[in-house]
């Protein structure tokens, strides 16, 4: 907690001091889920709000538009969860894109992992052009699993694969993303827990990696891959599942995974990763709201937002 307090404290300082100016934030909160069992929405993703204006205030930045993804009329006569779940996709995607070409800092909270999708075609097409857009997928799992290679049959144990090309085109497609995202502008920050054949993939993929260690040192490594990242791509998006976190900070989470990062050295993390000028966007997903003792996965979160805002401020 005291790691937390010095983060925010810090970044009050700065924003304050000449020259820093607010890093303007628009968020987007999708509460739909994707997956055939349990709700379809809940309010997991908007439970991340609380306190998070005063977090983005003391950090230097301010809230300039929020908003909460819904299904029109014509998508609710729709049927199909997967269906209903591209749908909303593609209405994240509308709202991202238009927090990009308003130069806000898009901030996304979702229910989960899923809605990566709709935050890189936002992205891809935020600007007058189609943008390269690079992945830094930060999560205990690989989130790399087919249609064929599931043990489970998640939808969200298989975003990113599909946001690559590898599985449910329709989907991709309706989250606006005309074009999958390359393997080459992908890394995996703290993934420790793959399927036998997702991990196949993987290493089939060459796709790197930042260990956990990596994290909590800063190490040279994180640096190279987002410098690589930064070279090859136009803009560059942040993906947490908060399952990456070590189970002390999410232990009301279904899929915690030992030997996992504390949300201070997450934040810690984050700050680096968006001194990168081309850094320009962190989603947030999987809280469990209602099984959060003590709010420490809320004071995670809090951690690394405050890094992201302050990583800004700092280039």
């Amino acid at each position: 907690m005291r790691q937390v307090i010095s983060i925010i404290a810090i970044a009050l300082l700065m924003s304050s001091a000449p020259g820093f100016a607010d890093v303007n934030v628009g968020i987007v909160i999708n509460p739909y889920a994707g997956d055939r069992a349990g709700p379809a929405i809940d309010d997991d993703a908007e439970a991340m709000t609380e306190g998070m204006s005063e977090v983005i205030n003391a950090a230097g930045g301010r809230i300039v538009r929020q908003d909460v993804i819904a299904l029109t009329a014509d998508d609710e006569k729709q049927y199909g969860r997967w269906n209903r779940f591209g749908l909303a996709s593609g209405h994240l995607a509308d709202q991202a894109a238009a927090n990009l070409r308003d130069q806000l800092l898009n901030i996304g909270l979702y229910n989960n992992c899923s809605s990566l999708m709709g935050m890189l075609g936002g992205l891809r097409h935020g600007s007058q052009r189609p943008q390269r857009v690079g992945l830094v997928w930060i999560d205990a799992h690989g989130d790399y699993n087919t249609p064929e290679t599931t043990l489970s049959g998640m939808l969200g144990g298989m975003p990113v694969a599909i946001a690559a090309g590898d599985a449910l085109t329709r989907m991709r497609l309706q989250a606006r993303m005309d074009q999958p995202l390359s393997k080459s502008r992908l890394v995996m920050v703290g993934v420790r827990d793959l399927d036998p054949l997702e991990r196949e993939r993987v290493q089939r993929d060459q796709i790197p990696q930042i260990t956990t260690e990596d994290v909590r040192e800063l190490s040279d490594n994180l640096r190279q891959q987002m410098q690589r990242l930064t070279d090859v791509s136009d803009i560059v998006y942040v993906h947490v599942d908060l399952d990456v976190l070590d189970p002390a900070e999410v232990s009301g989470h279904p899929l915690t995974v030992p030997n996992g990062p504390t949300g201070a050295e997450l934040g810690e993390a984050i700050r680096i990763m968006f001194q990168y000028p081309k850094t320009n966007a962190l989603g947030l997903a999987s809280y469990p709201h209602t099984n959060d003792p003590g709010q420490l996965t809320l004071k995670a979160i809090h951690a690394m937002v405050a890094g992201a805002v302050q990583g800004i401020q700092e280039r």
